[in-house]
This record gives C-alpha cells, sequence and structure tokens, in this order.
C-alpha cells in the first residue's frame, strides 16, 4: 500500500511537470507566432512601401523627360538648321555638316541622360525612400528624423545638376567624340545598320573611356570644396541634406551602379538602332527568302548619311517621351534596374542605418 501510494505520488508529480512543461511550450509556441506574424506583416508593410515608392520613381523619371527633352532641344537646336535649309542659303553644304553633328549629338546625348535619369532617381528616390519607412517607423519613439520634407527637397533638387551644368558638359563630350567619328564622312557616303552601330560603339567608347571624367560627374555635382566652405553655420537639415548627398556619391561611384547604367545605355543604342532599322528594310520580296539572307539584311541595305541624318534627328522625340515609349520601358522594367533599386530600398531602409 505505502508503494503504490508512492507510486501515485510519482505519477501526479509526473503529470504536473508534463502539464507545466506543456504550458511553457504553448506559451512559446505563441511568443513565437507572434513574433513571426508581427515580422510578417512588417515585412509585408515593407514591401508594399517599396512597390509604391518604384511607381513612384517610374512617374518621377516620366515628368522629368519633356524638361529633359526640352533642355537638349535648346542647345542642339536642329529645328532652326532645318528652317535655314529651306530657304535654299549659298552655305547649304556648311549647314548639313553642322546638322549632321547636331544630329547625331542630341540623339546620343538623349540616350545618355535619360539612362542616367532612370538610374540615379532610382538612387535617389530608393535612398529617401527607405529613411522614410525608418521614420514613420520610429519616428513615434523620439528617434531622429532623417529625412523631414525640407530635406528632401534640397536632396532631390540635387537632379538640376543632370539638366544644367551636368548636362552641358556631357553635350560637349559627345559632341566632341561625334565629330571625330562622323565628321569626315561626306554626306553621300552610304551607311548599312551595322557600320551605324561601329560608328556608335567608336562614340561609345570616346565619351566612357577617353573622358578624364567618370559618368557619375554628369549626374551629381562634385560639391566638397563648395561644402567644406560653408562648414560653419551650416543647419541641421543641411548636414542631413549633406549625409544624403555623399551617401548617393558613394552609390554612384560602386560597381553596381557602373553596370546597371552600363546596361541601360546598352539596351538604349539597341533600342535606337532598332528603329533605325525600320528605315533600312528591303522591299517584302526579299523578305520572303530564307532567314540567313535576311540577317544579311543589315549589312546589305545602306542609305545615304543625308538621309539617315533627319532619321536619327527625330529619335529624341521617342527616347525622351513623357508617353511611356518602347524605349523607356525598356529602362524603366529592366531587371538589373529593379534589382539594385531593391538593394538601396533594403540597405537604407535597415534600422542600424540610423546608427551611422
Amino acid at each position: 500500500c505505502l508503494g503504490e501510494r508512492q507510486n501515485n505520488k510519482k505519477r501526479h508529480k509526473n503529470i504536473k511537470s508534463v502539464y507545466v512543461l506543456g504550458k511553457y511550450a504553448q506559451k512559446k509556441i505563441r511568443e513565437i507566432q507572434e513574433r513571426e506574424a508581427t515580422e510578417y506583416i512588417a515585412q509585408a508593410r515593407r514591401q508594399f512601401h517599396f512597390e509604391s515608392n518604384q511607381r513612384t520613381c517610374n512617374m518621377t523619371v516620366l515628368s522629368m523627360l519633356p524638361p529633359l527633352r526640352e533642355a537638349i532641344i535648346s542647345q542642339l537646336n536642329s529645328e532652326s538648321l532645318t528652317a535655314l535649309l529651306k530657304t535654299k542659303p549659298d552655305n547649304k553644304l556648311e549647314i548639313w555638316e553642322d546638322l549632321k553633328i547636331i544630329s547625331f549629338t542630341r540623339t546620343i546625348v538623349a540616350i545618355y541622360s535619360t539612362s542616367m535619369l532612370v538610374v540615379l532617381l532610382r538612387v535617389q528616390l530608393n535612398i529617401i525612400g527607405g529613411y522614410l519607412y525608418l521614420d514613420n517607423s520610429t519616428g513615434k519613439s523620439g528617434t531622429t528624423v532623417v529625412a523631414p520634407p525640407d530635406v528632401q527637397q534640397q536632396y532631390l533638387s540635387s537632379i538640376q545638376h543632370l539638366l544644367g551644368d551636368g548636362l552641358t558638359a556631357l553635350m560637349t563630350v559627345v559632341k566632341k567624340a561625334v565629330q571625330n567619328s562622323l565628321g569626315s564622312l561626306s554626306l553621300k557616303q552610304s551607311l548599312s545598320v551595322l557600320e551605324l552601330e561601329q560608328q556608335l560603339s567608336w562614340i561609345r567608347a570616346e565619351v566612357e573611356a577617353g573622358s578624364e571624367r567618370s559618368l557619375s560627374w554628369y549626374m551629381l555635382a562634385d560639391d566638397e570644396n563648395a561644402l567644406t566652405d560653408q562648414a560653419c553655420g551650416l543647419t541641421e537639415n543641411d548636414v542631413m541634406t549633406i549625409r544624403l548627398l555623399n551617401e548617393t556619391r558613394d552609390m554612384l561611384d560602386s560597381p553596381d551602379f557602373t553596370t546597371v547604367l552600363n546596361a541601360c545605355l546598352n539596351r538604349g543604342f539597341s533600342r535606337l538602332l532598332d528603329n533605325l532599322a525600320e528605315f533600312f528594310r528591303q522591299p517584302p520580296t526579299f523578305l520572303s527568302v530564307c532567314l540567313s539572307v535576311c540577317l544579311l539584311s543589315l549589312s546589305a541595305v545602306s542609305l545615304p548619311l543625308a538621309k539617315i541624318i533627319p532619321i536619327i534627328n527625330g529619335q529624341i522625340n521617342t527616347i525622351c517621351s513623357e508617353t511611356p515609349s518602347h524605349f523607356v520601358q525598356d529602362l524603366l522594367m529592366n531587371d538589373q534596374v529593379k534589382e539594385f533599386a531593391a538593394n538601396v530600398y533594403e540597405t537604407f531602409s535597415m534600422p542600424q542605418e540610423l546608427q551611422k
């Protein structure tokens, strides 16, 4: 009997222990589930904010293309030259030579500046977007707000460099490269699409590798000296803006940025050649032959340079179109651009960034 009572006590003790362990396990499971639910909600909220930010990026790019186009056309005004040609002036050949250089220059500048605009705004708006997410998440806890409205406005106004001094400097470099490549070509000389592609490759090589400046300079002014001069008397917002600009400059100097910008430029020039190829088509009877001969048409069909000039001159209206053209869509929907944007946003929406 005594042994039986002891066994019963042990059983009760074991049952109680199992019960306590069970309650503890339930509590822990609840805590894990609640933490996972909180993390899931936070991740979903962050993802929603990121996707909303990308739509803002796209809309901002489209809204800035008309002023970019106007800035290019105002400085590389081929329309005034074509108007002069209609008056049949004595220096007709000289005007045609100027038109050749300006037409190619402004189209090439349009590709460079539009690609730069797309990638630069992806960087800027995702840096701002990341900090805004943090500000909204931690603002109520008394943490210093990194991106108040005044800082955002001051920071984003730096895009004016690309539309101003940066664009003017880019035009100078591109025009010189165009002159070196096409200046000696006669207006009567015929070129195929493949030969045009070769000319564009030479121009790109001079602009991208032959210049003393990196492409990032055209997008963001190097204001380090100016900022040093202004070091005394800077407001808190000025300090925040300088921080954002320095972080942007670091991004622009990164290998990832260079890779993404180069991908956009490759796609942009490829789309330009696709558009030009439409004007080099053979009659339908030629297109009905075998595929190998069709591929040869890129080198078989040529047009005089004088006929190519008006075609390339009008491409700026497609490249810098606020109505999403194939050219702009190619850049906005580029997978490398999307992945890069996600990485930038991820970097600047992490809480530890506030400690930097």
